[in-house]
């Protein structure tokens, strides 16, 4: 007897390979269309070991059950999002034996049963188009498969069709971000046809139908397979291209290093578990000096406190359980990065006094051996900083770690429905070059282990959302955050520009004594009081150039810009009761919050810690 499939507990990203296929398939070609299957799923586990993979199949005939097999027999995770309930999917096999093979599957494989033709009538407000109820609920199993999958295996005879739902739609859907005209959405399409989220990446197999005229598009041959993203096409025997190896070489990355302090990481999430109260939360946390939340125990080393809150981690929610480990992989990062970039900086100004010493006082002589050993210590920092990645990873992880934060509040109020594409995922980033499509994917794989252990919203979670995640001003929530941190950043700034009135001062007033006092002041104080304004000076310089590191200036505009937007949407949730308003609210708060940290993310990704830049 067959077991049913068991929900494994998160442990690392998956790397998600989605199928759409004709069921036609003519049937001397399943074993070499079987082979070329089993060659990718080869190929990906060569080139990505640290990525678990999962296959994403409705399990329709053809190509869709073969590639569940394959997956099985090849000890892959298969997941089976079906166009509509299990025992009505199982009416369109034709045979007994059909309908026996289908259930054997189902039962082998994670089920997310997608809204079927009943929830489809209550989703859909204008008249019944001239297609099938059911083609519409595979057209919508079709687009979920492309929403949620980083690779899209495609068997596919290459001719453009109409037929809504079919493996063309799906197809050209994956590539050009164009849906079935007759899917339904409560929003415009997450994807923009015309902008430049182009990390769709199609394996396609040519395939020949058993139907008169059955042959491939021409000049595609039977058996063929390519890559094919954007407009490009590559043959199919060489390894991932280019641009997604990189990418998906990210996400293996953050599976190693989450792999690697799994046990800090695990600890972290047993002992908070990021309590759901705003209270409670408040009590626990505490902010980087990026801005970013971190918990007291970390905040502890620093001295920094903050009320930001985190969303509510369940042990078996996967969205939050990834955001548990990129945050806490964040703030290891950031303290890293923190660490070099106060060390750089701090020899960056010793090297300016030693060799102002040098120069100054002839008796130093040995000062120049001094400025030397401080620029080679800043050298090999950097280049270690550099080498291992700690910036770009606490960049990279902060914004996993933010974009997860929104999905997390988003499912915890009812924002996200299963069969919806438009995760947080389709929002973040998506005008930024194809390597930061690493953590799109990562967010498109937590939201689809998210929907295999979806739970229906709580009466309460939507007034929970609101207070923990918008709160009150002065009190709680992320509109205190943005102004707490507001007023922080403000007040360094204001610290920095300090500095540098009082070194011009200084200046200043050395210069107009020594004019005065030239005459009868010995050599030996008037170069004290030069080396004691070149101090001043470099001290200031130093100061100024670590602001600059940090954005103090951008991120004050930011924070303020952020308390607008909260305080907005506090207002405009506070004038309405009706829960569809108040989501739709909170919607438009998470896209623009999630366009707040793109910036930030880019912002940061422009100032790399480099030596040669002080």
């Amino acid at each position: 007897m067959i077991e049913a499939a068991t929900t494994p507990p998160v442990s690392a990203g998956p790397l998600v390979i989605g199928v759409t296929s004709h069921r036609n398939i003519c049937g001397n070609e399943e074993g070499a269309v079987r082979e070329r299957i089993r060659q990718l799923f080869a190929k990906l586990r060569d080139e990505f070991p640290g990525m678990p993979l999962v296959l994403l199949s409705s399990l329709a005939e053809g190509g869709d059950q073969w590639a569940a097999e394959e997956a099985l027999l090849a000890d892959i995770r298969l997941v089976a999002p079906l166009p509509m309930a299990r025992a009505l999917y199982a009416e369109d096999f034709p045979g007994e034996s059909e309908r026996a093979h289908f259930d054997a599957l189902c039962n082998r494989a994670e089920v997310i049963e997608l809204p079927g033709i009943d929830d489809l009538d209550q989703q859909r407000s204008r008249a019944p188009e001239s297609a099938s109820e059911r083609d519409r609920c595979y057209a919508n199993a079709g687009v979920y498969v492309s929403a949620h999958c980083h690779i899209l295996l495609a068997i596919w005879d290459g001719k453009a069709s109409d037929r809504l739902g079919g493996t063309a739609q799906i197809a050209r859907y994956h590539l050009l971000g164009i849906e079935p005209a007759a899917i339904e959405r409560r929003r415009n399409p997450a994807r923009n046809p015309i902008g430049n989220d182009n990390e769709r990446l199609m394996f396609h197999i040519v395939c020949s139908r058993d139907e008169p005229g059955g042959s491939p598009a021409a000049p595609l041959r039977p058996l063929q397979v390519c890559w094919r993203f954007d407009e490009v096409t590559m043959s199919g025997e060489t390894s991932v291209p280019s641009e997604f190896h990189a990418m998906f070489a990210h996400m293996a990355e953050f599976n190693a290093d989450w792999a690697k302090y799994r046990e800090p990481i695990d600890a972290r999430a047993m002992g908070s578990h990021y309590s759901r109260s705003a209270s409670a939360t408040q009590a626990s946390e505490s902010v980087d000096p990026s801005g970013r939340p971190r918990q007291r125990a970390e905040a502890q080393r620093a001295g920094q406190e903050s009320q930001m809150p985190q969303p509510g981690v369940v042990e078996s929610d996967p969205i939050d359980i990834m955001f548990n480990a990129a945050d806490w992989l964040a703030i290891h990062f950031q303290r890293r990065v923190l660490f070099a970039m106060r060390a750089i900086y701090v020899m960056a100004g010793l090297m300016g006094i030693a060799f102002m010493a040098y120069a100054d006082f002839p008796a130093q002589d040995y000062m120049i051996f001094v400025f030397l050993c401080l620029f080679a210590f800043g050298v090999w920092l950097s280049v270690l900083a550099s080498r291992r990645g700690w910036h770009r990873k606490y960049i990279d992880y902060r914004a996993l770690a933010e974009g997860l934060r929104v999905q997390s509040y988003w499912r915890r109020a009812g924002l996200s429905v299963t069969g919806d594409a438009e995760f947080a995922h389709d929002n973040f980033l998506q005008k930024q070059d194809v390597e930061l499509g690493w953590i799109r994917n990562l967010m498109r794989a937590a939201g689809l282990l998210g929907d295999l252990r979806a739970q229906p919203v709580a009466p309460n979670g939507l007034s929970e959302v609101i207070a923990e995640w918008v709160g009150e001003s002065g009190k709680s929530g992320q509109l205190h955050y943005f102004e707490r941190r507001a007023d922080q950043r403000m007040r360094m700034h204001h610290l920095t520009e300090l500095f540098g009135k009082v070194s011009l001062w200084l200046g200043i007033s050395i210069s107009v004594f020594l004019a005065i006092f030239f005459a009868s002041l010995d050599q030996d104080t008037k170069t004290s009081l030069v080396a004691t304004m070149a101090i001043a000076s470099i001290v200031a310089a130093v100061r100024e150039s670590y602001a600059y590191r940090k954005a103090d200036k951008e991120l004050i505009k930011q924070y303020r810009f952020m308390c607008r937007i909260f305080s907005g949407a506090r207002s405009a949730l506070d004038r309405t009761h009706d829960p569809a308003e108040q989501r739709d609210i909170l919607r438009v708060l998470g896209e623009t919050a999630l366009a707040e940290h793109a910036e930030w993310t880019l912002m940061h990704r422009e100032r790399p810690l480099e030596h040669a830049r002080l």
